[in-house]
C-alpha cells in the first residue's frame, strides 16, 4: 500500500475527484479514473486510488508507481491550479515569463511617493463584503481570473524598488482582496524582515484565515502590524456585511487577541456605513482597548464608505461627505478619549519619498506587447519599457503587438486604450 503526500500539500476526497490542496490556498482537481488509467497504461496493472488522512492511497507496493503518480500530479498542476476560495483559475507568474511587476494595480508592487511600498503577491478574497471596492470574493460577478507571483521573483523586484527608494521602508502586504491567500505569506514576511532596507512590515487582513499556528509563524517571521478588517461586533450583522453566511466573528476576535499576544500590533479597521454600523464605534474602541491594540501605532482606523465604479455598492450604503465623517471622528475622540482617530501619515512613520520615475506620460502613444489576460471582461495586460499597462475596452489577444494611448499614470499605475 502506497501513501503519497507532496510537500506543503494534502489530498481531499470529493467523490469521483481527488483534490490536491497546495499551500493552504491553492487547489487542483484530478479524476480518480484518470490517475488509475495512467497507472494502467504505464505499468499494465489495475489499481484503486483513494484518500485517507490527507494521503493519496494506491493499493500497490510498487515504488515506481509512487514516483510516477507524484510526477503525473505535478506535471498537470500548473494548468489545473485554482484559487481555493474563489474557484478561479490561477496564473502563476515567475521570472521566466518576463512579466514586469510595476504598473498594474492588482498584483506586484506599488509606489505612491512615500517610504511605504505596497506588496501584492496574489489576487482573490475568501469573503464577498457587500461594499467591496473591487467586487472581489467567491460571489464576484466581474473578476474572472486570479494571479500568484513566485516569491523569489517578487523579492527580486522588491529589491530593485528598495534600492531606488532607500532605507527605512515599510513593506505593506495588501491585495485586491485578502493577502493571506498568498501561498508564500510566511516566507514573504521572513524575506522582507531580512531585507536591509525594510524597517516595518505591515499587512491588511480580514483575519478569517488566521489560526494559532499561522499567527505564531507570522510573529516569528517578523510581522509588525496587522490592519484587521472587522466591520461589526454583532455576529449576524457581520455576516451580512462580509457577504458570507459562514463568517465566524468570534474566531476573528480571538485571532485579534492572539496577534497582540504574539507581539504583532493590531489596528482595527472598520468601514463605517452610516445608519448600519456607526452606532458600534464605541464598542470598537472598547474592544481595541480590551485586547491591547495600538501599542506602537494607532489602535483604530475608521474608514468612510466610498462607492466605486467597479465595486459592490449596496442600497443600504449611503455615502457621507468626508467633512461630516471627520467631524464625527472628532466628537468620538472627545467622548471616548481615544486618540488619534483622524489618522495622518506621520502616525505610521510615513513620509514623502521621490517616486520611481514614470515610464510613460499621459496622452503618450506607445507600442506594447499583450502578455496576460486581464481580470475583467474587455481588459488585457500589456508590457512596454519594463512596465505593465492595463489595456481597457480591447479585443486584443496575448502576443499581439498593439499601439496604446496612455490615459492614466497616477502612482505609476498605467492604464491605456488600444488605438
Amino acid at each position: 500500500m502506497i501513501k503519497l503526500k507532496l510537500p506543503h500539500s494534502y489530498f481531499e476526497d470529493h467523490g469521483d475527484t481527488i483534490r490536491l490542496v497546495w499551500r493552504r490556498t491553492l487547489i487542483a482537481d484530478y479524476e480518480k479514473k484518470e490517475i488509475e488509467r495512467a497507472i494502467k497504461r504505464k505499468f499494465r496493472m489495475a489499481v484503486d486510488v483513494s484518500v485517507q488522512d490527507g494521503f493519496l492511497v494506491i493499493n500497490t507496493d510498487n515504488e515506481e508507481v509512487e514516483r510516477f503518480v507524484a510526477f503525473f500530479i505535478q506535471n498537470y498542476l500548473g494548468e489545473r491550479l485554482r484559487n481555493r476560495y474563489t474557484g478561479r483559475k490561477i496564473l502563476y507568474i515567475h521570472e521566466g515569463m518576463g512579466i514586469p511587476l510595476l504598473g498594474y494595480n492588482a498584483f506586484g508592487l506599488i509606489d505612491r511617493g512615500t517610504n511605504l511600498i505596497q506588496v501584492r503577491g496574489s489576487t482573490g478574497c475568501n469573503l464577498s463584503c457587500i461594499f467591496c471596492s473591487v467586487d472581489e470574493g467567491p460571489y464576484s460577478r466581474t473578476r474572472k481570473l486570479d494571479f500568484v507571483i513566485d516569491i523569489d521573483y517578487l523579492m527580486k523586484w522588491f529589491d530593485w524598488v528598495a534600492q531606488q527608494k532607500g532605507k527605512g521602508l515599510e513593506a505593506h502586504l495588501d491585495a485586491q482582496g485578502e493577502p493571506l491567500l498568498y501561498p508564500y505569506i510566511v516566507e514573504l514576511v521572513q524575506a522582507l524582515r531580512d531585507h536591509p532596507h525594510v524597517s516595518v512590515i505591515s499587512m491588511q487582513s480580514n483575519g478569517v484565515l488566521l489560526d494559532d499556528k499561522l499567527v505564531e509563524e507570522l510573529a516569528e517571521a517578523g510581522l509588525d502590524r496587522v490592519n484587521l478588517s472587522i466591520h461589526s461586533l454583532d455576529p449576524e450583522k457581520a455576516k451580512m456585511l462580509m457577504g458570507m453566511k459562514n463568517y465566524d466573528l468570534n474566531h476573528v476576535l480571538e485571532m485579534a487577541e492572539a496577534l497582540v499576544n504574539a507581539g504583532i500590533d493590531v489596528l482595527i479597521a472598520p468601514v463605517i456605513i452610516f445608519g448600519v454600523n456607526d452606532n458600534e464605534a464605541e464598542a470598537f474602541i472598547e474592544f481595541a482597548r480590551k485586547i491591547g491594540a495600538g501599542r506602537r501605532w494607532p489602535a483604530l482606523g475608521f474608514q468612510n464608505y466610498i462607492p466605486y465604479k467597479f465595486g459592490r455598492n449596496p442600497v443600504i450604503a449611503k455615502p457621507v461627505p468626508f467633512k461630516e465623517f471627520y467631524e464625527w471622528l472628532r466628537k468620538l475622540e472627545e467622548k471616548t478619549g481615544m486618540k488619534p482617530l483622524i489618522l495622518k501619515p506621520h502616525h505610521f512613520g510615513m513620509h514623502p519619498r521621490p517616486f520611481i520615475p514614470l515610464a510613460f506620460k499621459r496622452g503618450e502613444v506607445v507600442r506594447a506587447e499583450v502578455v496576460l489576460p486581464g481580470r475583467i471582461e474587455g481588459e488585457m495586460i500589456a508590457k512596454a519599457r519594463n512596465r505593465l499597462i492595463q489595456v481597457i475596452n480591447t479585443d486584443a489577444k496575448i502576443g499581439d503587438k498593439i499601439k496604446v494611448k496612455i490615459v492614466r499614470t497616477r502612482h505609476g499605475i498605467y492604464v491605456g486604450t488600444k488605438i
